[in-house]
């Protein structure tokens, strides 16, 4: 009965919901405490076998419980593990489910939204005293400033998870065959690029330059002084004299806008840039129907490989980031707070669970776990991680779906083995990252919480921005109409997020 009740549920009224259908007794299901089996129960079970667990991970394509690592960290760490997934679609649907039914899982890897969702419900144990008392690796890897972004209502609900470190993922790359042939060099300012790309067009017959969907251009909105990261939730905040203020928000944006404007009027840039799909854009790319786009270096060995297999004398370079009016270089790059490992608030055995977390990021236990046993999976070579291939391919390429945080400061340069694994991924990663280096701009939010309103707000207002963004540049929507955009935009929950947005930062900025 409890479960039919609760199955129709949405998580924001889980809380109030399993005291009026009735709860389960659940552990610790009744309170904000951990719960605590006391010193004479632990003395009489310390030789008693280590429980086992369910865990609760996001969508990929592998069994997870097939996979070497997690057999790796079920013989070191003597718990036994055992994994769900989250579906490819609908996935939150699927979580809200499973948290009123009282899943019984152990630890759940939730993105920032489900983490506020869940913790705002009272569906999350807060874990600062398990940290306390049990974390001692926790402590000491993850930075203060983690735990801060993982901080709602004064207390933490869940184990934030950084990644890689502070990356630059994207640059305009070019067909330097092209460029070669024309004479042209490299542009290094917004009117260079625009006269490179009239050239191309003018003679060569070809679109200057493709893209899709996004009508924010990552490597040109720097020029304007505009800097925006795409990727997460809390897209669009700047610092200016001390505020934050989001970049639509910037009269920059307006000029922004009429520059793209203007490339799409003079056919500079692909007509179909409304519609086009990632793939589209690679393809136009790749097929010789337009010279430059911008791209993730994570898809160089894909772009190459294409393009070469077309046209097997092309060459392709990255473009210098460019300087903006100032004659500054701005490079937008991605850092912060990835995931929260949260255990459910009926989860039985919090201690063992935040036990087994906090093993998992022992030091040679987190390094194995991560890129494999030295000369096995990968090698070292001048302090630098290097994987041997293809055992590292085959038996690490999911590795990172098993993490649950990880050591700040080591993790990022055991990761770059994972960019080493293909020489034209390594060379596109390492020019983005030589030619971004001392000019790294950083979502001044990257380390907040998952902050209600702009949860509540943002992917709405990320759509009414794209949708009308690309409006104005087509033509569709003369730009005249910004100022009721940017009314709408404000009413709609924008000013919200601001309100918000600043209250934590002027609460944790150093």
């Amino acid at each position: 009965m409890l479960k039919k009740c609760l199955a129709v549920l949405s998580i924001t009224t889980l809380a109030a919901s399993l005291a009026a259908c009735g709860s389960g007794g659940g552990a610790s299901s009744g309170t904000a405490e951990p719960s605590s089996s006391g010193a004479p129960a632990t003395t009489a079970s310390a030789n008693a076998p280590k429980p086992e667990f369910k865990a609760l991970l996001q969508y990929a394509r592998f069994d997870p419980n097939a996979e070497v690592v997690a057999k790796f960290l079920n013989e070191k760490t003597g718990y036994k593990v055992t994994y769900d997934m989250l579906p490819v679609e609908n996935p939150d649907d699927k979580l809200n489910l499973l948290m009123a039914n009282k899943e019984q899982y152990a630890f759940m890897l939730l993105t920032g939204p489900q983490y506020s969702k869940l913790a705002s419900s009272g569906a999350l144990e807060p874990i600062d005293e398990l940290v306390n008392k049990y974390g001692t690796n926790m402590k000491n890897v993850i930075s203060q400033n983690s735990w801060n972004g993982a901080k709602l209502n004064g207390k933490i609900y869940g184990i934030p998870q950084t990644g890689s470190g502070t990356v630059v993922n994207s640059a305009l790359i070019i067909r330097q065959d092209w460029m070669d042939e024309l004479g042209l060099k490299p542009p290094t300012t917004r009117d260079e690029l625009y006269n490179v790309m009239k050239t191309i067009k003018e003679k060569k017959n070809v679109m200057a330059m493709s893209g899709g969907k996004s009508p924010l251009l990552p490597e040109v909105l720097p020029t304007f002084g505009l800097t925006m990261i795409q990727s997460t939730l809390t897209t669009g905040w700047q610092d200016i004299n001390g505020k934050l203020v989001n970049t639509v928000e910037n009269p920059n944006m307006k000029k922004y806008l009429e520059f793209m404007k203007k490339l799409y009027s003079e056919k500079l840039i692909d007509q179909e840039w409304s519609l086009n799909q990632a793939n589209k854009v690679i393809e136009n790319f790749t097929s010789g129907k337009t010279a430059i786009i911008s791209n993730g270096y994570f898809n160089a060995p894909t772009v190459q490989n294409a393009l070469l297999k077309n046209t097997p004398n092309a060459k392709i370079a990255s473009l210098p980031y460019l300087k903006g009016d100032d004659g500054k270089v701005q490079v937008m790059a991605s850092a912060g707070i990835s995931f929260y490992v949260g255990i459910p608030k009926w989860a039985e055995k919090k201690e063992e669970i935040i036990k087994y977390l906090d093993l998992k990021l022992d030091k040679d236990i987190h390094k194995e776990a991560s890129i494999g046993k030295e000369g096995v999976h990968h090698k070292v070579e001048n302090g630098n991680y290097y994987p041997i291939l293809p055992i590292f391919n085959d038996q690490y390429n999911n590795a990172s779906s098993f993490l649950t945080g990880v050591d700040e400061k080591n993790y990022p340069i055991y990761w770059q083995a994972r960019v080493r694994k293909d020489p034209i991924l390594t060379d596109a990663f390492n020019k983005n990252q030589e030619a971004a280096k001392g000019n790294m701009v950083v979502d001044p939010l990257a380390f907040a919480p998952p902050l209600e309103a702009i949860g509540k707000n943002s992917q709405k207002l990320q759509k009414l921005m794209e949708d009308t963004f690309l409006k104005y540049i087509t033509g569709a929507e003369p730009l005249e109409n910004y100022d009721k955009f940017l009314a709408q935009w404000k009413a709609d929950g924008g000013d919200d997020m601001t309100k918000a947005a600043n209250e934590w930062y002027a609460a944790n900025k150093k």
